[in-house]
């Protein structure tokens, strides 16, 4: 009996792994400066996907731990069961910074100004990337950003600065500059926000989606009635969300 039950316990130990045991731990040096990451190749596949995920200002510190909270389970979940390859990478922003370099009132209805040059942390997110694309060999038509709150601004410039290398975003209740839609009219987004959302305005969402529209991007916008600033929790846990995400591929 009590064999059996060291084997149960073992089993379930496995079955549940979180994503602290799923993800290598790496921290990414330059100059003075250092961005500690997570990251794991989930699947077989010689050339898979690959997703940047970029979390919210309630993650940042250095325990590279935090900005596995929200979205990165749904997401390792979802690749198992659905027999999906992806190599997976989750930045940790330092406290005080941010993923995207904006100007102004950046939660308005009128959108920020993104700065002339990218953020320090969101430089090296891009080195960090660039790596493992090229250690995994990932597919370059499937490199896809998504994130929440902070992260969600983070998508909405991660694309702008690299417009023809993203196959698609999912940006959850952020913003950006609606001057770069333009720039992103080839990039598929389905952008996500909670209609009552008190901490980033639901315009802040609805002017980049106005903006990418009139640029001629392929846009569909979620909008959760009765919702607050968590619209990543029901945007991250449905399935539909990600089947979505691994469709789409770049021309």
């Amino acid at each position: 009996m009590k064999m059996l039950l060291g084997i149960m316990l073992v089993t379930l130990s496995v079955a549940y792994a979180g994503p602290e045991e799923k993800m290598k731990a790496e921290v990414h040096k330059k100059d003075e400066n250092s961005l500690p990451f997570r990251w794991s190749k989930v699947g077989g596949a010689k050339s898979p996907a690959l997703v940047l995920f970029l979390h919210g200002a309630g993650e940042r510190g250095d325990d590279n731990k935090a900005q596995l909270k929200h979205g990165i389970p749904d997401l390792l979940k979802w690749l198992e069961a659905n027999n999906e390859s992806a190599v997976v990478i989750a930045p940790q922003c330092h406290r005080g910074v941010w993923w995207a370099n904006l100007h102004g009132d950046f939660r308005s209805a009128k959108g920020g100004d993104l700065a002339d040059k990218p953020s320090t942390m969101m430089s090296m997110v891009f080195e960090v990337v660039d790596r493992l694309a090229k250690e995994h060999q990932v597919d370059p038509k499937r490199i896809y950003v998504t994130g929440l709150s902070m992260g969600g601004f983070g998508s909405f410039a991660a694309v702008a600065r690299r417009p023809g290398f993203f196959a698609a975003a999912m940006p959850v209740c952020g913003g950006g500059d609606p001057k770069t839609a333009v720039k992103m009219k080839d990039v598929p987004f389905w952008v996500f926000h909670g209609k009552s959302d008190n901490v980033v305005p639901l315009s802040a969402s609805a002017v980049m989606v106005t903006a990418l529209k009139k640029a001629g991007a392929k846009v569909d916008f979620k909008q959760y009635p009765g919702v607050g600033h968590d619209s990543w929790s029901a945007t991250y846990r449905d399935p539909k969300v990600w089947k979505w995400l691994f469709e789409q591929k770049k021309r």
